[in-house]
């Protein structure tokens, strides 16, 4: 027993050495870096997680998704084949906070090789069609960075991946750049390694692509992202620098202030894939300007991107592309810039795209405010009118219809165009639709106005004090004022869960248009 006591403790020392040992990357002008010495870093990544849609697309309560980094029996055996592919960083789509990563960190640390992890999940993301930047999200993302900042070999982060992918769907940029703005504060303020990155990837939509790098790269430095990931797809077959539109995109970024890589990349048009382009990326045409790749994907599944089938949980099958990416990749060689000696000279960020119908739909200033669930809370205990407990989650959205036809909503109002935000537009749908309802009550003045068929109920209520007055006092009675007073700190309530689905209700005399839930998690 002794000797079995030992030895778990044994392996448990070396579990948190090979965590320690790594070194961290950092960023540095437009490149990454080893922190220790002055080699560039560049990214020959795998895109890593099973049964995942990588899209924002429209609300989904599927929260049924695997968390590749608590497998430890799939980490022991997909990390020597991730090394035989010479990976020195993969992907993940989605990971649980709540799970124990240490021993998928540390078999993938000893094999020097690193994460950038997406903070969504499927049920908690900003979504294109209806997005919000509200307390669920934001404590769904800071238990992200939490868990995972401890690792060293945590490259950084992306705080969305393609959610807006049309001209039409640029609104939501606005939303997704005030969560880059709030994780890069949120990292600072609790000590985290300086060198963690928040950042965007985006696809490869020639109507918006120009625009969406400019945007996520203009205005205040704070607000901006730290790195840009590209998915990109264009260079299918035999194809070349010029044809693929490599060349193009190489030119428009020269000049950017951030790292730019391939976050995706893998066209499967042609089959199987050769990968030609691996000896483009990573050649003198391009790798001073991109660092690297993450090629889609590891897994098999049905879009037919995998480099592996999975036999089971202690082996996998090898497919047609795996060899040819693997000779490939194995063969890169790019030495890149020294940091010592390396000046940027590319610092200027880009000018803010402006807001045009047909073009561009996110305006740069004023972003979303950063959600705050103190304000929330406060809110929502001082309302003597609320929903009643028999109305369904389901049901809200029509309530939200019938109220805010009756009284002015702007105070839970969103609009990424106009650069309107509601003080209470950050917080949950049941807050937003009980505020609604009491401002109508209190306007009416008679106990019959806290009604609505059954559907509201009064209730006992706090008057606010101390920091709960000031900040309601900012909001306003209307709910449109600035709220720059704080409790406990925005998104401090981490036991707030939501959904990505949202809808948009035309409500009220102006026909505001305000972000609400359909469905309350």
């Amino acid at each position: 027993m002794k000797m079995k006591l030992a030895l778990a403790a044994a392996a448990a020392a070396l579990v948190g050495q090979a965590v320690a040992d790594v070194d961290p990357i950092v960023i540095k002008g437009s490149k990454f870096f080893y922190s220790s010495n002055n080699t560039q870093f560049y990214i020959r990544g795998v895109a890593y997680q099973q049964d995942y849609s990588t899209n924002s697309t429209s609300s989904t309560s599927d929260t049924d998704y695997k968390d590749p980094l608590s497998d430890s029996t799939a980490c022991k055996r997909d990390v020597p084949i991730l090394q035989d592919l010479n990976t020195n960083t993969i992907r993940v789509y989605a990971i649980d906070p709540t799970a124990d990563h240490k021993e998928c960190m540390s078999l993938l640390a000893d094999a020097g090789i690193y994460v950038i992890a997406d903070l969504s999940d499927p049920s908690d993301s900003i979504n294109r069609n209806d997005p919000r930047w509200e307390t669920a999200l934001y404590t769904r993302y800071t238990s992200v960075v939490d868990e995972m900042a401890g690792y060293a070999n945590t490259l950084g982060f992306f705080a969305g991946n393609e959610v807006s992918n049309t001209v039409a769907t640029t609104d939501a940029s606005a939303f997704v750049k005030a969560a880059v703005r709030d994780m890069k504060a949120y990292i600072k303020s609790k000590n985290y390694r300086s060198g963690l990155g928040v950042g965007y990837a985006t696809n490869d939509d020639k109507s918006i692509r120009e625009a969406m790098a400019d945007y996520f790269n203009c205005g205040d430095e704070e607000d901006g992202i730290d790195f840009w990931g590209y998915n990109i797809y264009s260079w299918c077959g035999d194809s070349s620098y010029s044809a693929s539109g490599y060349e193009d995109r190489t030119e428009e970024f020269k000049d950017y202030s951030v790292p730019v890589f391939f976050a995706e990349y893998g066209c499967n048009e042609v089959t199987p894939r050769k990968f030609t382009e691996i000896d483009a990326l990573f050649g003198s045409q391009m790798n001073d300007v991109w660092s690297g790749g993450i090629v889609y994907m590891y897994f098999q599944e049905a879009n037919d991107y995998g480099l592996v089938s999975v036999v089971d949980s202690t082996s996998v099958s090898k497919l047609a592309d795996y060899s040819y990416y693997s000779s490939q990749i194995n063969a890169v060689s790019a030495t890149g810039t020294n940091k010592a000696s390396y000046t940027p000279t590319n610092t200027a960020l880009q000018s803010c795209p402006p807001v045009s119908s047909g073009t561009w739909l996110a305006t740069a200033s004023p972003l979303p405010p950063s959600p705050n669930t103190d304000l929330c809370s406060c809110m929502d205990a001082a309302n003597a009118c609320v929903v009643d407990s028999s109305v369904k989650s389901a049901d809200y959205a029509d309530l939200f219809s019938v109220v805010c036809g009756m009284t002015e909503c702007t105070g839970v109002s969103a609009n990424g165009t106009t650069g309107s935000y509601g003080a209470y537009g950050v917080c949950q749908p049941k807050q937003q639709l009980n505020w609604a309802l009491n401002k109508y009550y209190s306007e009416q003045g008679a106990a019959s106005a806290c009604d609505f068929s059954g559907s509201a109920s009064t209730t006992s209520t706090n008057n606010p004090t101390g920091t709960c007055s000031s900040m309601m006092s900012q909001a306003g009675t209307a709910g449109t004022g600035t709220v720059t007073a704080t409790g406990s700190g925005s998104g401090s309530a981490a036991s707030e869960t939501g959904s990505s689905g949202a809808g948009r209700l035309q409500v009220g005399g102006a026909g505001v248009a305000v972000a609400v839930l359909g469905v309350l998690l």
